[in-house]
This record gives C-alpha cells, structure tokens and sequence, in this order.
C-alpha cells in the first residue's frame, strides 16, 4: 500500500504552504484538488501557487481545463488524478493531495459509478437542442428518461443535465439505477487525511485581506479578458466564471455592483464557502484535525510528525 496525504480545509487556512513543506520534506509531489484551479488562464481569483511555489515542488491537475468548455466534471478530475497519483508512486515519490473542492476529493478516493465514456459527438446534439430550445427543454428529456435524477439537477445546469442525459442514453439505463451499482474506490493508497481548523474569527481576517489583494492584483481586469473571450460560459452555474470573485467581478463589469460592494460581497461568498467546506470536510472519517493555519510553523512541525508516521507505518 501507497501512503497518500491529503490536506482538506477551508479557502485561505495555509493548504499550500503545509503541502509544500510536506512534499519537500518527504520528496512529495502535490496534486491539487480545486475545481477552479483545473482551468487554464483563471489565475487572480484562484489562489493557484505562484510559478515559483509550482518550481519549488512538482505540482499537478492545474490548468488541465479548457475554459471554452466549462462542464470539466469530477469524473474528469478523478480519472486525471489518479493517472498522477499512479505515476507519482512509481517515481518512488509520496502524493500529497492538496485542496479545498470536496467533490472532487471523494470522487477521487471514494470513486464514482462507472458509467460510460464521454461521446463529445452527443454532447454537441445536446448542446445545440439547449441553444435551439432552451435548458428547460433540455431537462425535460431527462425528466421522461430519468426522473430521480432531473429532481437533483437544476434545469439550468446545462452541463449537469448533458452529462446525465448523455449517460442516459448511452448506457441504455438511468444514471440514478447506475448510481446504485456502487463506485470504484481508489485501491493501493493507504491515505492519511489532515484537516486544518484555523480560529474562525482569524481565518475569516484572512479571507476579508485575501479577496482585497484579488481584487488590487487585477482581478476584474482577468474577468473582463475572460469574460469577453469565453462570452458563452457565463451562464453555466458550474463555469468558473460563476465562482466567488469571478461572478462579483463580472457584475461589477454589468454596473449592477460598485466596486466596494463588489469585495465585500466577494467576501461574503469565499467565508460561506469556507463554512460549506468545514460541514463538507468534517463528514470525513478519519481526519486528523490541526487548530491552526498551514503556514505557522508549530503546525507545520506537529503534521510532519504526522507525516513521517504515516510512512513508516506501510503495510
């Protein structure tokens, strides 16, 4: 069995700075775990690591998204991973999974049902029906074919109702029956998870400063650019064109908000999603929760104990 470290916790608790000195410290590499992050050319509102953290210590599964498309799925990111995973270990090197998007952590460990392949010729059909006919009209053939499903997905999560309509149709059965045939859970990976639960006045200080800087770096500036080169993914829910800071930026850009409750409200969103992500996070079992943030060394020194224990105890 592989050891495998994941790092989950809310946005802005220091993630990167402890995965990176996990991965120095065990000749890790870092898989990020972000839904954002995966998209090419989305960097001030991502929180990526710098170019010269990615240099520090090899880093994997950002900027693997076309921007154009806009429905990259958490089947997607766990297919991707795991090939990462699988080629970081037979480098001789530990994984250390590194994110915030709780998606795509368990489709990664806990796997997904296996339901077909992607057929990019049958989402473009169904793609042209939602543009001819709306994403009602969309949702009501998922409705005929499959209604357990249409009644969790929103009819205007176009990408959501393709990809279950697709899924549909191709294997010939509702996905709602496929779902209850089980997943394929990641096997050879003994993983070991480490939360960090920093104070939440603190960390709340620290997402408030976080989405200022955003927004002083230039981040409406990147939406505009985004914005104007990808003009059909902004009214996609999931586009992350719809993610904390895009979104307010791009209705900054509409005049619907100034520019100072455009960061307020940025902040508003990254604290609610830093509250989604405790909820989402403390549903794991097993989790070795640290108080504090990744960057401060005393947390720092106490998950490297952790760490090194997790390794010497391969099976």
């Amino acid at each position: 069995m592989h050891p495998l470290i994941a790092i989950v916790g809310p946005t802005a608790s220091g993630k990167t700075a402890l995965a990176l000195v996990i991965a120095e410290a065990l000749n890790g590499e870092i898989v990020s775990c972000d839904s954002v992050a995966v998209y090419r050319e989305f960097e001030l509102g991502t929180a990526k690591p710098s170019p010269e953290e990615r240099a520090q210590v090899p880093h994997h599964m950002i900027d693997v998204a076309d921007p154009a498309k806009s429905d990259f799925t958490a089947g997607e990111y766990s297919r991707l991973a795991r090939i990462a995973l699988h080629d970081i270990v037979q480098r001789g090197k530990i994984p250390i999974v590194c994110g915030g998007t709780g998606l795509y952590l368990r489709a990664l460990i806990e796997g997904l049902f296996a339901g077909p392949q992607r057929s990019e010729d049958l989402r473009t059909r169904l793609r042209a029906i939602a543009d001819k006919k709306g994403a009602p009209h969309l949702h009501k053939i998922l409705q005929r074919i499959d209604p357990a499903s249409a009644t969790t997905i929103h009819a205007n999560d176009v990408p959501k109702v393709i990809r279950a309509v697709e899924i549909c149709l191709a294997a010939r059965e509702p996905m709602s029956e496929m779902w209850k045939q089980g997943r394929d859970p990641l096997t050879g990976f003994r993983v070991r998870y480490i939360g960090l639960n920093p104070e939440r006045t603190q960390l709340y200080e620290r997402i408030n400063k976080r989405c200022a800087a955003m927004f002083d770096n230039g981040l409406i500036g990147e939406a505009r650019g985004l914005a104007h080169k990808y003009p059909n993914t902004a009214n996609i829910p999931n586009s992350p064109l719809n993610s904390p800071g895009y979104k307010q930026a791009l209705a900054h850009l509409r005049g619907e908000l100034s520019l100072r409750d455009v960061i307020i409200s940025t902040q508003q969103a990254h604290r609610n999603y830093a509250k989604r992500q405790l909820t989402w996070f403390r549903g794991l079992n097993d989790v070795h929760w640290v108080e504090g943030f990744g960057n401060d060394p005393d947390i720092q020194r106490c998950v490297l104990a952790l760490a090194h224990d997790s390794q010497r105890s391969k099976a």
